[in-house]
């Protein structure tokens, strides 16, 4: 299974949280499998969709799920010792590790080589990760929601892309409406 093909199987899942999706592609089939105003599309700030889901997490009581890439959490590696020492347990990190930078053109990245995000997050602190394959997905999702426990999920596929088209919905639109939504 590739990324688009798993967040059409967890979009039902996804549609009862706050979503906080990473920039790039993964926003971009989300929006095109199943867009919802509780869907924040990231579309300009690579290696932050963990980091501002936790944040979101940390200020109100709803559930969140920040989808992330494992390109991206590599960019941003201060965020799972931040997650490990922040819990929120309305918070789940799923972690889409295709081993590839999947927007800019499939180029490996070194979780799709030597270094493990499970082991990494597990390294950092945090108490609850699972690893799953693309399948797994949607059971694994379901059951680090019905636990009520900050979760890392790190979900191994294959590399891969679909064609989508780009987001034309003005940030500032997709800002406010999801806002209307944490706020409800």
């Amino acid at each position: 299974m590739i990324r688009s093909e798993i967040i059409r199987e967890i979009a039902p899942i996804l549609a009862e949280h706050l979503v906080v999706c990473n920039i790039g592609l993964p926003s971009q089939e989300l929006h095109l499998i199943d867009d919802q105003p509780s869907n924040f599309y990231m579309l300009g700030t690579m290696g932050l969709s963990s980091s501002i889901g936790l944040g979101l997490a940390l200020a109100q009581d709803k559930k969140v799920i920040s989808i992330d890439g494992d390109g991206s959490v590599l960019t941003n590696f201060g965020t799972l010792p931040t997650i490990a020492n922040n819990v929120a347990d309305n918070y789940i990190l799923l972690i889409i590790d295709n081993g590839s930078y999947g927007s800019t053109g499939d180029q490996p990245t070194y979780a799709g080589q030597r270094t493990s995000l499970t082991d990494v997050a597990r390294a950092c602190g945090c108490e609850n990760v699972v690893e799953c394959q693309a399948e797994e997905t949607p059971a694994v999702l379901q059951q680090a929601l019905d636990s009520n426990k900050m979760t890392v999920i790190v979900c191994k596929c294959e590399s891969g892309n679909i064609k989508v088209p780009v987001i034309t919905m003005d940030p500032v639109v997709i800002r406010d409406r999801f806002m209307k939504v944490v706020a409800s």
